[in-house]
């Protein structure tokens, strides 16, 4: 980039993208007028304004970590079929399958 004239069968390259003839023209327009914008965003005097990552503010919600007993066979009797009383036996997925 030179300027604000911006090589974008280079940059499309770096990318590995393969760009149509036709559309490189306004690829190029439109890569110069955004680095246009980002030059002119930089004019703006910003001091005073605090860095952020998100423009909405982000926060983890943890929960204690407590043992508990387990589910076990419990779950199991929401299920429509089972097989051998210990496993779920669903539809086949594939044809040809066995049902093990």
């Amino acid at each position: 980039m030179i300027g604000n004239t911006i090589d974008v069968k280079h940059v499309a390259e770096l990318a590995r993208l393969q760009l149509k003839e036709e559309s490189i023209e306004q690829l190029q327009k439109d890569m110069e007028n955004i680095v246009a914008y980002i030059e002119e965003l930089n004019e703006l005097d910003v001091s005073g304004i605090e860095p952020t990552a998100h423009a909405a503010l982000l926060t983890n919600v943890y929960r204690e970590d407590v043992v508990a007993e387990p589910y076990g066979r419990v779950m199991l009797k929401n299920a429509p079929e089972l097989i051998n009383d210990e496993a779920i036996k669903l539809p086949r997925v594939l044809p040809g399958e066995g049902s093990n």
